[in-house]
């Protein structure tokens, strides 16, 4: 990882490729799944840090070993959040501690589309900024992790997934970070290392698109690729319905300016 990781220095802008050299202390090594992180350690507008331990991110965790498990243990992790749908959870269960409180969040993902309409979607064009441009089931699907965050306990930490860890999960992680006054080019980065870390796993899906759609490998890879752009169009659909992101966030998330507080109180350091 350490030399792929190294590798994209030149491909990567300086605030992707800062995201990733801090991986050593980011990235949770376990063997049942990848793109799993830790959310902290990110400055704000105004100096302060996102604190380390508390938020992590991860794509299906559902073959996690006895060896991650103790990890999730070691690391307080007894709250989950999954975004996936409910055929797709139920084909691949969460595999966590005894006693977690799980909780499915499939608000907008039992509509995904399969590989055969995936295939149609990428000849078409735009697929992933038609995903990320609809806020429709944003709030639905992140609510109940925003309400989890005001109350978790000072000594339990959370985590939340999807299947690669990646859309789903990137756009919750956004709204948190910018819940906290993370800048925008510090999200992105954060959003857009799911590329490194989930490259081995995308040459395979790619391949498979391949097959399906004619395309090939460059064109299948810039079609899927996470981009600055993606939030970006998620951001401005929210502006566009809500009026501002906070007022989305109130009225969907039930985090207005108390709440707003909070979560700074309890997350920044």
């Amino acid at each position: 990882m350490k030399r792929l990781i190294f590798s994209m220095a030149i491909l990567l802008p300086g605030f992707a490729f800062a995201q990733l050299t801090d991986s050593t202390q980011r990235l949770v090594h376990v063997q049942g799944t990848v793109n799993f992180r830790d959310v902290g350690g990110y400055k704000t507008r105004d100096g302060k840090t996102v604190a380390w331990g508390k938020v992590y991110r991860s794509a299906d965790v559902s073959r996690l070993t006895e060896q991650d498990l103790d990890t999730l243990r070691q690391r307080h992790i007894h709250t989950v959040f999954d975004f996936r749908g409910k055929a797709e959870a139920g084909a691949a269960p969460d595999h966590l501690l005894p006693g977690t409180r799980y909780q499915l969040c499939p608000a907008g993902s039992d509509s995904l589309p399969t590989p055969a309409q995936m295939a149609n979607y990428l000849k078409d064009g735009g697929f992933l900024e038609k995903f990320y441009g609809d806020p429709t089931p944003f709030g639905a699907r992140y609510k109940p992790l925003f309400q989890e965050l005001l109350t978790l306990p000072a000594s339990e930490a959370v985590m939340y997934h999807c299947t690669g860890g990646r859309d789903r999960t990137g756009m919750a992680t956004a709204l948190f970070l910018y819940a906290l006054q993370v800048p925008q080019e510090t999200i992105e980065a954060d959003f857009t290392a799911s590329n490194v870390y989930l490259a081995p796993m995308n040459a395979r899906m790619f391949k498979g698109m391949q097959q399906l759609t004619g395309m090939n490998e460059e064109q299948i890879k810039n079609a899927m690729a996470l981009k600055p752009a993606h939030l970006q169009i998620m951001f401005n659909g929210i502006r566009k319905k809500y009026g501002t992101v906070e007022q989305f966030m109130e009225k969907e998330l039930g985090i207005g300016e108390k709440e707003l507080k909070v979560l700074r109180e309890k997350y920044l350091m």
